[in-house]
């Protein structure tokens, strides 16, 4: 907490100001997070500053909303570059990375937690100047993936997806949503080293607004599928060329619960 602190002081995040009635004053609180190794031993305790921006009116008090994260292509293309010219690859953790934008809009924070810095006999507010965030290995995290589901012990699946029967549209709701979309994010975040799970997940992610019981058993078929090829993963080997080649395809009204076209495309 010392370190995010005095890093957010550092680069001038905020400036205090007094704090006015007319001020839309938003919260803010510390997220704590366990970073653990490959074999799933800790390797450091990590806390970061978040805002509450749910305080906030959308189109009032900000426009757009942004986070600053490298695509999965980008990733995997350097990992072959790596690969194909043998060269030599280091992991390093920066502390306190500081990659926020700067905050355009006039924002005021209560000051975070545990360090309320107190001026002429009172606590005076942030006014923010830049952005603050809030505004594993593999079989490890399939593993938890399976965890998280309540599907540990259940039987594999061949398939991620039945190639028989689409998606029919169903009425009956889902009764813990947050469950289905915190699963489908975590399968997101599994499709950089599982494409072959890109498109099920993809058809899942349609449907986090009010997923149903049927999208529920989309879901468990892929957790089911993920059950059976654990060792399943993306296998980088060396290429006597380093152009890229790139494709795409696209259906037309291929969904036949909602006639909307489905595309996608590939990078090597």
């Amino acid at each position: 907490m010392d370190q995010e602190f005095n890093a957010l002081l550092h680069n001038d995040t905020w400036k205090l100001v007094l704090d006015e009635p007319h001020m839309n004053v938003v919260g803010c609180k510390w997220v704590f997070r366990t970073k653990r190794n490959a074999d799933g031993s800790i390797e450091q305790y990590k806390a970061r500053l978040v805002a509450k921006g749910f305080n906030q009116v959308a189109g009032d008090d900000f426009f757009d909303t942004f986070s600053l994260v490298v695509k999965p292509t980008t990733v995997r293309l350097l990992f072959s570059l790596v690969v194909s010219h043998n060269w030599t690859l280091r992991q390093l953790d920066v502390h306190n990375a500081f990659l926020n934008g700067h905050l355009a809009e006039t924002v005021y924070m209560k000051q975070p937690p545990g360090f309320l810095i107190l001026q002429d006999g009172c606590f005076p507010i942030p006014l923010l100047c830049w952005h603050i965030p809030g505004i594993p290995a593999c079989r490890r995290y399939m593993k938890d993936i399976l965890n998280r589901a309540g599907m540990s012990d259940c039987k594999p699946l061949a398939t991620p997806a039945a190639i028989t029967q689409p998606v029919s549209p169903s009425d009956q709701p889902y009764d813990n949503p947050t469950q289905y979309r915190r699963l489908v994010g975590a399968l997101q975040y599994l499709t950089i080293t599982r494409p072959d799970l890109s498109y099920a997940v993809n058809r899942m992610c349609q449907s986090m607004h009010s997923p149903t019981n049927d999208h529920w058993g989309l879901l468990k078929r892929v957790v089911r599928y993920i059950k059976g090829t654990l060792d399943y993963g993306l296998r980088l080997s060396v290429s006597a060329s380093s152009a890229i080649h790139a494709f795409s395809d696209s259906d037309w009204a291929g969904c036949p619960a909602d006639m909307k076209s489905t595309s996608g495309y590939d990078v090597f």
